[in-house]
């Protein structure tokens, strides 16, 4: 028997999340992707709720342990508010979650209090590649040793605030393994375009990097296992699915009980009223599948990296679904940018190719 039940701990973080992402990320999300920029307040507002420093040790600076159950359901809340505002307040944990995972000692003690202690810092990863078919465990990106250092070549995409990133995780195919490495912003041969252009998520900056035979020094790779890092940020897409598709379930539920049509509200239409049944389902079937996932990352089985592809292909397929319904409930208006839920299903289609921006 496990439970998901949080202690009063996790709940009162959960409970400052939720707060959070209803009174500051829902009201100003739809402006910040319309002007292509999130306030700075805003984050750094998210950043002092303390999600990823409960997550490290005192020893390193945190005031917790890891825990990816209390990681996925504070994902959930915060993207339940705005997917964009979520994944730049979760950003530095990109950069510490790893070392965390698969640093060293010696690692952990230099890079990870730099991250906690400071106000929101900009450290980020780059997994992704512009390939169609990205692989996280077969990537082209490249590291060769070259005496004491080693050599990085290959292209990411989808780096968040990689242009003002003091340092980031590079990760790169050594001898056909994916592995980590600790990368300064001052490296040479390391290069960043300007922000690229999607569908969604216009008010956070994504980048390309370039690695044209950066060097650094085998002190700066992370030599633990990739798998865990992998399925943290397989959960992580997971729980900002279900957050985002839960708030595009509930904004229709409330539209469809408001709104009239030759005479009776339209959620008392059957073809409505079995829309949103089936949409409620599918949230609550990948919610319990990542949530005994991450219970499963936090007791250390090894099913768990095949749970956290699950969820995270599960919940691709399901966000988009239920935002694309959302979008139907509405009508006209769901197509209209004054209303949420276009946003939504723009976001929704992207979780396919998330995985990378973000880990629990």
């Amino acid at each position: 028997m496990y439970s998901f039940e949080p202690n009063e701990e996790q709940q009162m973080l959960i409970d400052a999340v939720r707060r959070y992402a209803k009174g500051d990320l829902r009201p100003a999300g739809h402006e910040a992707e319309e002007s292509k920029s999130l306030p700075k307040k805003l984050v750094n507002k998210g950043w002092e709720l303390g999600v990823l420093q409960a997550s490290i040790p005192e020893a390193y600076g945190g005031f917790g342990e890891r825990s990816a159950v209390t990681g996925a359901l504070a994902a959930e809340e915060m993207a339940w508010g705005d997917l964009a505002g979520s994944l730049a307040v979760i950003t530095p944990g990109l950069f510490a979650m790893p070392i965390l995972l698969a640093g060293s000692e010696e690692q952990k003690q230099e890079w990870i209090p730099t991250v906690i202690e400071a106000d929101w810092p900009k450290y980020t990863a780059a997994l992704i590649e512009p390939f169609f078919d990205f692989d996280p465990n077969d990537l082209k990106t490249t590291a060769t040793v070259e005496g004491d250092d080693f050599a990085l070549n290959g292209v990411k995409m989808m780096v968040p605030f990689a242009a003002e990133a003091e340092a980031m995780i590079i990760y790169a195919s050594l001898n056909g393994l994916t592995k980590g490495f600790i990368v300064p912003k001052s490296s040479a041969g390391l290069s960043v375009s300007e922000p690229e252009k999607f569908m969604s998520l216009n008010a956070l900056p994504l980048y390309r990097v370039t690695l044209e035979n950066v060097k650094v020094p085998q002190s700066h790779i992370l030599d633990g296992d990739f798998a865990p890092i992998l399925a943290s940020m397989r959960v992580a897409n997971a729980a900002l699915a279900i957050g985002v598709a839960n708030g595009a379930l509930e904004y229709a539920r409330d539209y469809a009980k408001e709104r009239q049509a030759f005479g009776v509200k339209i959620a008392q239409k059957q073809a409505i009223a079995f829309m949103l049944a089936e949409m409620a389902t599918e949230i609550e079937a990948i919610r319990l599948l990542n949530w005994e996932a991450a219970w499963m990352l936090d007791a250390g089985k090894e099913e768990a990296v095949i749970q956290a592809y699950l969820a995270a292909t599960g919940a691709a397929d399901m966000v988009m679904m239920v935002t694309d319904r959302a979008v139907q409930i509405l009508g006209g208006y769901g197509y209209i940018r004054d209303y949420p839920v276009e946003m939504w299903m723009r976001n929704g289609r992207g979780f396919a190719s998330f995985t990378g921006l973000a880990i629990v």
